[in-house]
């Protein structure tokens, strides 16, 4: 009788109470990561006074929405204007890379040819070349078919659209880990009714994706709206500007002194992302899960 409380002693309880530091670690990590939003948040909702009061306040006293009102009419941040550009940016790319690396994706996983997995070690390896390094020849690029075609590319949206058109390494690897999941069984059961290779993806292997290609698009959609280095590089003129380099551009004008507006302009750059992250959470952790990356 003795040798079984061990054993019963690592029941459901026992597990549950031997887990308890890990979900303390956890929230303690994610408490690492809210503070930082909450701290802006509450910025955004202070009188420039308050911002700049030491000791620093938590809490603003009293809240003043009128912050959000200001930034939407303050002409040194055409915050409407800006986020018309980035939309435009973000719906483009995230169009792009997700058609395009599901048609990779699903060449490598499906598709028998000579060199296939060297080509997909080739492609793996781009991963670890940053972007900084491809920066200045990309410029070059398209400035080059811009004075040799009729197509004018520096000064435009496209240099920040047209790559997402030619495949994401990451997002082609997240859907060939996917595709390769899925049995053969389906597929040659479409070619024995006489499906060609496309119809296969088109009708049977796309419409089983869809959680894979939700997460695709969210890491397309999050990495295309905030970016500032590329609108930074190829975009000459004010009105072209998205909110990441508008943004910026509000920074220097203010002087760094309008701490509550450049909060709020912040909280309203950052809450689509955020509330698009809640919005697919579901989706997003089914679609993980589906390509057989584990955490």
């Amino acid at each position: 009788m003795t040798q079984l409380i061990p054993t019963l002693n690592r029941g459901p309880r026992g597990r549950t109470r031997s887990k308890w530091p890990v979900h303390v670690g956890l929230l303690l990590v994610c408490g690492g990561f809210v503070v930082p939003f909450a701290w802006m948040a509450s910025t955004s909702l202070k009188s420039q006074q308050e911002t700049l009061a030491f000791p620093p306040t938590l809490l603003p006293d009293p809240p003043r929405p009128a912050n959000y009102a200001a930034v939407l009419t303050d002409p040194r941040f055409s915050f409407l204007l800006f986020a018309r550009n980035t939309l435009v940016v973000t719906s483009l790319t995230v169009l792009g890379t997700t058609a395009s690396s599901a048609v990779v994706a699903y060449g490598f996983a499906r598709v028998r040819f000579r060199g296939r997995g060297f080509l997909f070690a080739v492609m793996l390896g781009t991963m670890m070349i940053p972007f900084p390094v491809t920066m200045v020849p990309g410029f070059v690029l398209f400035r080059w078919l811009g004075d040799h075609t009729p197509v004018q590319f520096i000064g435009t949206f496209k240099p920040l659209w047209l790559p997402a058109w030619f495949g994401s390494a990451f997002n082609i690897f997240l859907l060939r880990q996917f595709f390769a999941g899925v049995p053969e069984q389906l597929s040659e059961a479409a070619r024995l009714d006489g499906c060609s290779e496309f119809g296969i993806f088109w009708r049977i292997l796309l419409p089983l994706a869809k959680p894979a290609l939700a997460v695709v698009a969210l890491f397309s959609f999050i990495a295309s709206w905030n970016d500032f280095l590329g609108p930074l590089i190829y975009l000459q003129r004010r009105e072209q500007y998205t909110l990441a380099l508008g943004l910026q551009a509000f920074a220097s004008q203010s002087s760094g002194s309008d701490f509550h507006l450049l909060m709020a302009a912040s909280v309203m750059l950052l809450s689509p992302v955020v509330l698009l992250f809640f919005a697919a959470n579901k989706t997003f952790v089914q679609g993980v899960a589906s390509t057989g990356i584990k955490g």
